[in-house]
């Protein structure tokens, strides 16, 4: 492992978004600092190991130069749900190419990325979904980060980076809706995943995707990787409607996100 892989800092993506927000906090004391890049500044006060930087991630010099310094990056920023086409593409597959591309550049191979339970989001309820079945998306969004992942995939088979793909769940502070019971990622679990994904030494070439779901009782997803999380939605339960309703086995694990009229206002 270089210096720079065990002393620089972490790159944090996103770091003004809603996830990134909970995760600035959880990676603060990081060694090596922290290096916050978003289109907008992120929120002050800052830390003295605090680095932030306003960069648009579809300026691919800018971002290669925001990079400087980094020993691993977490990326987060993009589109987090169903959009036009054209701008997923932007947003979520270009800049993480450009991301990927900048961690090359500047010798950083270590990369976890925001990928999404969506992705494969058109499973059925009844069936316990893993990272290696086929990617089955329930809309455009989860077709992008689908081809996040595929990129991860590429950049660790070709150029040796070690990537982590999180599946993101439902990340919300607590669970409100009968489908959380087994969809809920907590915040502390979130960071539990991240900083997991960023312990110990880089294996080259290494590509890996992960469930980053809570250990809900009820979940239909598969649980994997070195994290192993602490929180339950069903410690909720008695404030979801309709919590004690079982499942219909038949319907997407993504519920209304794989309906057609999620998806039918942003086609041409």
């Amino acid at each position: 492992m270089s210096d720079q892989q065990s002393t620089g800092a972490v790159v944090l993506t996103g770091a003004a978004g809603k996830i990134g927000a909970v995760l600035r906090d959880r990676l603060r004391d990081r060694k090596g600092g922290l290096i916050l890049v978003d289109r907008v500044a992120p929120p002050g006060p800052f830390a003295p190991h605090e680095h932030p930087r306003t960069v648009d991630l579809t300026d691919f010099a800018a971002t290669v130069a925001a990079f400087e310094g980094a020993g691993a990056v977490v990326h987060m920023a993009g589109i987090p749900d169903e959009a036009p086409f054209a701008d997923l593409l932007e947003a979520n597959v270009l800049c993480t190419h450009h991301v990927l591309e900048a961690a090359r550049r500047h010798g950083i191979t270590r990369v976890v990325l925001a990928s999404s339970n969506r992705a494969a989001g058109y499973y059925p309820n009844s069936h316990v979904t893993g990272p290696l079945d086929p990617v089955r998306p329930d809309g455009l969004y989860g077709v992008s980060k689908a081809a996040v992942e595929a990129l991860g995939r590429m950049y660790a088979d070709k150029f040796g980076l070690d990537v982590t793909c999180l599946r993101i769940g439902s990340f919300e502070e607590v669970p409100s809706e009968a489908r959380h019971l087994a969809t809920w990622l907590s915040h502390r679990d979130a960071g539990g995943y991240v900083l997991a994904a960023l312990d110990g030494a880089p294996e080259p070439g290494r590509f890996e995707i992960v469930y980053a779901v809570s250990g809900n009782a009820r979940r239909f997803w598969e649980l994997t990787g070195a994290y192993s999380p602490v929180d339950d939605a069903a410690a909720y339960a008695g404030e979801i409607p309709d919590a004690a309703a079982a499942f219909d086995p038949d319907a997407p694990q993504s519920g209304g996100f794989a309906a057609p009229e999620f998806t039918l206002p942003h086609l041409p």
